[in-house]
């Protein structure tokens, strides 16, 4: 239906730790798409309420509107799918079920650009939900970093921080939250509590 012989299907995953631009990355390559007058379109995961529903909006309050989906049915994004889009755009892809590789695959087959940002690692430095199957799967990964706010260093981690203390291994994966819940870290200042 959407494919194109002169269309060249491809998936970006932007990824690292909270605090690492990610979403400014996603943001900063949307505006491109309009410069070039591409059509696209954005989704959000609807859990991911922080700052707005029906944005993507980045800590540094950079946003651009939305459309929420239900992390248990991404088939939903195919609702919104036209002939004249060129590009879908994810943000906290991390938190959306397996189903969604498939979408994204089959669309990316079609000639569609795909763009997703999201978390590689979850608070224990675990590979996060999808994402080690997306990133297999991309044709562009970007990893980006943010700064350790313990030592400095360049930070891959992202700690999660329950009444000034470090979360306990067995909290739930996912947990919506910013500077109050998180903070970035590195390797060495990165520390997972087991019961």
């Amino acid at each position: 239906m959407y494919y194109s012989e002169n269309k060249i299907g491809e998936i970006e995953v932007i990824c690292g730790p909270m605090f690492a631009g990610k979403t400014e990355e996603l943001i900063r390559r949307t505006r491109r798409m309009e410069y070039a007058k591409k059509k696209y379109l954005i989704f959000k995961a609807n859990i991911d309420n922080r700052y707005s529903t029906g944005e993507v909006v980045s800590h540094n309050k950079s946003k651009i509107k939305a459309i929420p989906i239900d992390i248990n049915k991404p088939e939903d994004i195919e609702k919104y799918v036209t002939d004249d889009i060129s590009a879908l755009v994810i943000d906290e892809v991390q938190f959306f079920d397996k189903s969604i590789i498939k979408l994204l695959t089959k669309y990316a087959n079609q000639g569609l650009r795909i763009i997703c940002a999201g978390l590689d690692l979850d608070f224990k430095g675990e590979p996060f939900g999808i994402m080690p199957e997306l990133l297999a799967l991309a044709e562009h990964v970007t990893k980006l970093t943010a700064i350790c706010m313990v030592c400095g260093e360049e930070a891959t981690r992202t700690q999660r921080i329950i009444d000034g203390k470090p979360a306990k291994a067995s909290s739930e994966t996912i947990m919506v939250g910013a500077k109050e819940s998180y903070e970035a870290r590195c390797r060495k200042c990165h520390e997972v509590v087991n019961d």
